[in-house]
């Protein structure tokens, strides 16, 4: 536990320029022009010799430097003690501008320095050399400052160079302090060692001669401005000033300038030899020196960060916190042992040393960092560490978890300074990966505000633990250890290919036994799971102990791992959305006349949305599709659907019986619940290809979005699929009883072939249950079939309205058309009568007369017709007189001679006038209905036995052209479950239950 403990966040304090830049420090590349020619705002802290000296961490190899310097400008007669020239040639991010400025304001301000620890140091090496003290002002040495970095060959700065423009002038100008007579004086020995030499002896005092970065002006300096003479005046006083420097007393020169072999820079032809015949001059003339090694990582970032050293009974307090776990068997075994944590050994001194630090974190940015080309070590590593240590302590401050000791895999990603001081410090050279690396820190770790990421949901969604306080982000810290050995390349100097699984769970531990090796081992293996872990990770599998697996975060497969990630960043509202879209592309009307889209609204109830959605459209056949998001059906998922279907249909009850009159004109297209979990999953994997092609690491790259394109173009032909398989069920109001009560029916595609969102399969499928009738079925005995006696004498009107608002009349294929027709065909086929109000008949010449909207005209059984001149019903033949005698006789004979049997069918009443039977009827209509007990009538039973054994024969033999019914039975289980199979056959939606 920590609690009596104070945290290094507390315990140092950052310094000012670092809390300025929240974190971002713009100097640690320091600059010597700067510092001895800044003014104002441009003067940077520095440029003070005091605050120089005191976030200047003393190494070994500076106070070595300094103390040769010192001793020769001012050793007097020890002079030849130390050496003249020296050359810094350390790679980018060496110190060697800190080196010239500490030169600098040594010479320049010789006591201001030895007020500080590193001039107290300097003196005494400079003491131990030469036996005697030195003189606290070195003897007012002048100092000789060529920044070339920031000169122009053969273009002087007036207010700095005054006339000079070579580098021999500018040489001159500076040593004589602008003395503009003595200038003019040695102006034309640019060649002559004697006159230089003349020239260093005329300022009477000791000269320090600082050359910063001496490359830029004779490589790439020189080519640019074209002047041969200048080119080779400038080469020549370099070659004479070396020498000379050598031998004057009370002079030192110091010359930076990178080793060849470390100097990445392109020159020319002429600038390469430039280069070499100045290397071969500084070998023969000068000592190359540096001014940091690998052991001062620790020293230099605590000096540079922090204002003061820590207390001493605070690390130790914060180192014995740790050594519990470190003699934690399963820890020492699986861990520390396995990772080869030597520090273990001497750990208070590893942490005294390294505090704030991890030993382990330090060893990483020394063993593997530094090594890597590139790399700028003591700047790059500043930077990190700087942006690291500023947004721990504000999060510290704002309550936040922050690690007892920053380890490797507590740098924050979440904070943009961070990530970039580590992706720009030379780490990655390659643009393009930088820009990878930069997605995979916010799509696979955590993102800017921390609340996204694959590895912070796991730590965010984690059930609580004993630990989870005193470790609540360790699926993070795992993470982020992974992307640091990732980021180096294939392979980490001396460790391999990424992260071992040891290291990982090294950088997930924290000072407390509560989180034991198992917690440790279980959040590794959520972070690297095949399914909920970071997709970008490539595994190679472990080997035994002795070879553990290892994680390394690729960027190869750049596509991949965006869609992965990108899935898990879509929202269930952006998901619905995408699938309510292509059931609109494609949902098709066919047969309807009109089909409508019904958005769901998850802040009010199922039932309310339909019932407000305008759903009551009156002549009309509806198509409506409901959106998955709110509604669908199986699964156990289907009540509120089912709940909002009854109440937008008029079968509710109370408060929410709504006045519907359309409603049997109305289908409705709903999702299988099933199927739309697999539609919503294909809708992910749509717009996760969607956006990683809108992304731009796949628009720059013409490979990887030709690859984009085409997965996109398969995942939309995959949702489309999915959608119109999805909708699977369409419900409709249903009364196959004219008798009975509505109720909502449904009917399920199984093919997979068939959707709910196409209008003609429906259809179709509405014709199989006898709730359509499909084109050209529905004709003029369709017509009768489905009228009842109580429909003859309605208008017009009503009947058409019937056929929308009644569910015992199948809707039209056609709509009004189809009626009009049929009533049309069964008028001229004398099979109904259209009649006005007087009763009269009407006369219809075409289908389109049928108005279908008149009030005043109505439907009516044909009337029987009559002979104009006798007056009976109509006949063929002479009237004949009433009660001829030959009228029985003849009207139901079997032969011309009469001696036949009457017929019974067609034989008419005595008087009836008719000498022939009317004509049989084609068809007939029947309907019956009966409720009979047959457990108390064996009689009874055999008689509905031979009724149903002549309605079998009826079918049988294609008798039956049209049937309608309900029929309730109670019948033994196993006649049932033969009698389900039947009506499962025929499509019929049958109701079975125990009694």
């Amino acid at each position: 536990m920590t609690a009596n403990v104070t945290p290094w966040w507390k315990a140092l304090k950052l310094r000012q320029e670092i809390l300025s830049a929240s974190g971002q420090i713009d100097d640690v590349q320091m600059s010597l022009f700067r510092a001895v020619h800044g003014k104002g705002a441009d003067r940077p802290p520095y440029a003070d010799a005091g605050y120089y000296g005191e976030i200047t961490h003393p190494t070994e190899r500076l106070i070595d430097l300094l103390a040769e310097i010192a001793v020769r400008v001012g050793g007097g007669a020890d002079y030849l003690k130390a050496r003249a020239v020296t050359r810094l040639d350390q790679g980018m991010g060496g110190g060697k501008s800190h080196a010239c400025i500490g030169a600098y304001h040594l010479a320049a301000h010789p006591e201001t320095l030895f007020g500080t620890e590193l001039g107290q140091q300097v003196a005494d090496r400079a003491r131990a050399k030469m036996g005697r003290e030195l003189l606290s002002d070195l003897g007012r040495p002048h100092v000789v400052v060529l920044p070339c970095d920031n000169m122009t060959p053969g273009a002087g700065v007036q207010e700095i160079d005054g006339p000079a423009t070579s580098l021999y002038e500018r040489f001159l100008w500076r040593l004589f302090s602008k003395d503009y007579s003595l200038y003019e004086r040695y102006l034309p020995f640019w060649n002559d060692k004697h006159k230089i030499a003349e020239a260093i002896h005329v300022v009477n005092r000791p000269v320090l001669i600082i050359v910063d970065e001496v490359l830029d002006y004779v490589g790439n300096g020189l080519d640019g401005a074209n002047r041969p003479e200048l080119a080779a005046q400038d080469m020549a006083f370099l070659r004479a000033l070396l020498d000379v420097v050598n031998d004057v007393p009370y002079v030192a020169m110091l010359v930076v300038m990178i080793a060849s072999d470390a100097d990445k820079s392109a020159l020319s032809e002429a600038g390469r030899d430039r280069r070499d015949d100045l290397n071969t001059l500084l070998e023969r003339n000068g000592f190359p020196a540096t001014v940091t090694e690998v052991g001062d990582f620790s020293d230099i970032l605590r000096r540079r960060l922090f204002d003061a050293e820590p207390a001493a009974e605070v690390v130790a307090a914060t180192a014995a916190l740790f050594e519990p776990i470190h003699g934690e068997k399963a820890w020492a075994k699986n861990v520390w042992d396995a990772i080869g944590a030597d520090w273990r050994h001497q750990w208070k001194a590893e942490v005294t040393a390294s505090y704030p630090f991890h030993p382990m974190l330090i060893n990483l940015a020394k063993e593997e960092w530094s090594k890597v080309t590139g790399f700028q070590r003591v700047r790059s590593t500043i930077r990190i560490f700087a942006a690291t240590v500023y947004a721990l302590q504000q999060r510290g401050k704002a309550g936040g978890w922050v690690p007892v000791l920053i380890g490797p895999g507590d740098l924050p990603l979440s904070d943009s300074t961070v990530r970039e001081a580590l992706l720009g410090s030379g780490l990655v050279e390659d643009d393009r990966t930088i820009a990878n690396y930069r997605s995979l820190a916010e799509i696979e770790i955590v993102n800017h505000d921390g609340t996204a990421g694959t590895a912070r949901k796991q730590d965010l969604g984690r059930d609580p633990f004993q630990w989870s306080d005193a470790n609540p982000s360790a699926a993070e810290r795992a993470a982020t250890f992974v992307f640091l050995a990732s980021i180096v390349g294939t392979l980490r100097p001396g460790r391999g290919r990424g992260a071992s699984a040891p290291e990982v769970k090294a950088a997930t531990s924290v000072p407390d036994v509560r989180y034991t090796i198992t917690d440790a081992d279980i959040v590794v293996d959520g972070l690297v799971h095949p399914d909920r872990g970071m997709s970008a990770l490539d595994i190679v599998p472990g080997q035994g102990n002795n070879k553990p697996a290892r994680y390394f975060l690729s960027t190869r497969l750049t596509h991949r791992m965006l869609v992965s990630n990108i899935r898990r960043t879509i929202t269930p509202a952006e998901r619905d959305e995408v699938i309510t879209e292509f059931a609109k592309k494609i949902a098709s009307s066919g047969p309807f006349r009109d089909h409508k889209f019904i958005p769901a609204d998850l802040s009010r109830p199922a039932a309310d949305v339909l019932a407000t959605g305008g759903l009551d459209t009156a002549y009309t056949t509806r198509l409506f599709v409901l959106d998955p998001a709110q509604f669908s059906l199986r699964n156990g998922m289907e009540q509120t659907t089912i709940e909002a279907l009854t109440v937008a249909m008029g079968l509710g009850q109370g408060a929410q019986q709504l006045p519907v009159q359309w409603a049997s004109s109305a289908v409705f297209a709903v999702v299988n619940t099933q199927r739309r979990s697999l539609a919503r999953g294909m809708a992910v994997e749509y717009l996760a290809r969607q956006r990683a092609l809108a992304a731009p690491e796949i628009q720059n790259d013409d490979e990887l979005k030709a690859v984009g394109t085409k997965e996109l173009s398969d995942a939309k032909q995959q949702l489309e699929k999915s959608v119109k398989r999805a909708y699977q069920h369409v419900v409709f109001l249903a009364q196959p009883d004219p008798n009975g009560e509505r109720y909502l029916d449904q009917l399920t595609f199984d093919e997979e072939n068939l959707t709910a969102l196409d209008g003609t399969s429906v259809w179709k499928g509405l014709a199989d249950r006898d709730k359509v009738f499909d084109a050209g079925q529905f004709g003029a005995r369709a017509l009768l079939h489905n009228l009842r006696d109580q429909d003859y004498g309605k208008t017009l009107s009503d009947i058409r309205a019937a056929f929308y608002s009644a569910p015992r009349l199948p809707l039209l294929y056609s709509g009004d058309r189809d009626l009009q027709q049929a009533i049309y065909d069964a008028v001229s086929g004398g099979l109904v009568s259209i009649v006005d109000g007087a009763g009269a008949e009407v006369a219809v010449t075409a289908p389109g007369q049928v108005n279908l909207s008149s009030t005043g005209l109505r439907l009516a059984k044909p009337q029987p017709k009559v002979c104009s001149e006798c007056g009976q019903p109509a006949h063929e033949g002479n009237c004949t007189a009433e009660g001829d005698p030959g009228d029985g006789e003849t009207s139901g004979s079997s032969s011309p001679g009469g001696s036949g049997e009457s017929g019974t069918s067609g034989s008419s009443e005595p008087g009836d006038g008719g000498d022939a039977p009317e004509p049989a009827a084609k068809d007939q209509q029947v309907a019956f209905s009966f409720t009979s007990n047959l457990l108390a009538s064996g009689d009874a039973t055999d008689k509905f036995a031979a009724l149903f054994r002549a309605f079998y024969m009826s079918l049988d033999e294609r008798q039956i052209s049209y049937l309608q019914g309900t029929i309730q039975m109670v019948l033994q289980a196993e006649a049932a479950g033969q009698l389900r199979q039947r009506l499962e056959e025929l499509g019929i939606t049958a109701t079975f239950k125990d009694i």
